[in-house]
């Protein structure tokens, strides 16, 4: 009688580690993958990555990070839409961009939205001269911080670079960012 309860547990234990093998391939599938890092407005994406020179993917990261691609997005601190931009950093870009007539309910616009993030982070990119973490920082935690920070010891030690990020949410959101980055990038070829 133990033997025969030893051999049903040794089936079992055998069906569990094939049934978590199988698990564990579906998951790293990409078709699992792309369900958890789905894409949507693509056609937004690629038409402002290219009219303001970005790797779509990051786009697309920094849309699935800021919103879960979400036209309708609304934060605590009150930033709006897909790429989730303050209004008065939309009113600013709307008028660097000349959009006319601009009002805070445009940033619920998906191609509006998507066309002034796009902007945004290429103006970053350029002031930061390539460098994706400034950006990414900068985009979170405001432009003003990053270059506070750059000029800290405590944070960067050749001023060029940031060795400590001090605002725990910026830290986390470049890292998430850049992670993200990587899975539509190994997704989503182009």
């Amino acid at each position: 009688m133990g033997s025969t309860i030893g051999r049903v547990l040794q089936r079992f234990i055998f069906i569990l580690i094939i049934l978590a093998a199988i698990l564990f391939a579906v998951m790293q599938s990409s078709w699992f993958q792309k369900k958890i890092y789905f894409l949507r407005y693509e056609q937004n994406i690629y038409k402002y990555s290219s009219q303001y020179d970005l790797d779509p993917h990051l786009v697309m990261a920094v849309i699935w990070v800021e919103s879960k691609f979400g036209p309708k997005a609304r934060s605590m601190k009150d930033a709006r839409g897909l790429m989730q931009i303050i209004p008065s950093t939309g009113q600013w870009i709307a008028k660097e961009i000349n959009i006319e007539a601009y009002n805070d309910e445009f940033l619920y616009d998906p191609d509006i939205n998507i066309r002034m993030g796009c902007w945004y982070l290429s103006y970053l990119l350029e002031f930061f001269e390539g460098d994706i973490d400034l950006t990414l920082a900068a985009y979170n935690g405001g432009m003003g911080n990053v270059m506070k920070w750059l000029k800290d010891e405590r944070y960067s030690k050749d001023g060029r670079n940031l060795d400590v990020i001090p605002f725990e949410e910026t830290r986390k959101y470049v890292d998430k960012v850049i992670k993200t980055y990587k899975q539509y990038k190994r997704l989503y070829e182009l």
